[in-house]
């Protein structure tokens, strides 16, 4: 059985989560950290010096701040972490693979099985449609705080490299007064309502337009998707690792 401590139980994916690896047989919750304590099943830590349960992976939905907080321990502790919080900068981003050569460390901007499909498809398609305008959209509930999600920006990252790291993202046009440059790939965010996510990467051709949408119906998909990497990561003592190594 393998015991899981879930960084920002409290949150929306902290409770799926909770609730899908009580119905899995190979999952225990031995704790969970928060800002505040609620009524569970297992004990809430708000202290972050006061866990005094031992896991075998720690599970982290949560924001970059509180990611670092967790990840401290978890190198403290020698216990690999799965880190499904997105929203970081790139000079987290590096920090974190750096600390991924003292503990392991799964990592992934959308820990959907169907998305990581998606972003190797979009390095196959990308370079067949080179010389078209790239636009990203992506649309999320009303409570997301980050933007453009780090979904988004893993496309645009995969297909920039796949077309040889010409090209960069354009994030906000509102002040620019000049025709698109053709080495740009477009962000577009929408936040409205209680949408999961979905996210649409277009190619604009003269004459025609090539599409590739995913959308998701469900947090579910990725509380699913965490556990999986919490299964292939435990046990496993430093490395850095993403959906790729679970997809493969």
């Amino acid at each position: 059985m393998i015991k899981i401590l879930i960084n920002g139980c409290n949150g929306k994916m902290g409770q799926v989560v909770s609730e899908l690896a009580r119905k899995d047989e190979e999952f225990e919750i031995v704790g969970g950290f928060d800002i505040s304590k609620r009524d569970e099943d297992y004990p809430i830590f708000t202290n972050i010096d006061e866990i005094d349960v031992k896991s075998d992976v720690i599970i982290d939905f949560s924001i970059p701040k509180a990611t670092f907080n967790i990840l401290n321990f978890a190198l403290k502790t020698n216990t690999p972490i799965v880190i499904a919080t997105t929203g970081f900068t790139d000079e987290e981003n590096k920090k974190i693979e750096e600390m991924s050569k003292k503990v392991a460390i799964f990592k992934s901007a959308n820990m959907s099985f169907d998305v990581t499909m998606m972003k190797n498809l979009l390095k196959q398609v990308a370079p067949k449609l080179e010389g078209t305008d790239i636009e990203i959209t992506e649309i999320h509930h009303n409570r997301k705080i980050d933007s453009p999600s780090g979904t988004a920006q893993m496309f645009a990252d995969s297909i920039n490299e796949s077309l040889g790291n010409k090209y960069h993202c354009e994030y906000n046009r509102h002040d620019k007064h000049e025709k698109r440059d053709k080495y740009e790939i477009g962000m577009n965010s929408i936040r409205g309502g209680n949408i999961v996510g979905e996210h649409v990467v277009q190619f604009f051709g003269e004459f025609e337009t090539f599409e590739i949408r995913h959308t998701s119906y469900s947090r579910n998909v990725f509380a699913e998707g965490a556990l999986k990497a919490a299964k292939f990561i435990n046990g496993k003592t430093n490395g850095f690792y993403n959906m790729d190594d679970i997809t493969r």
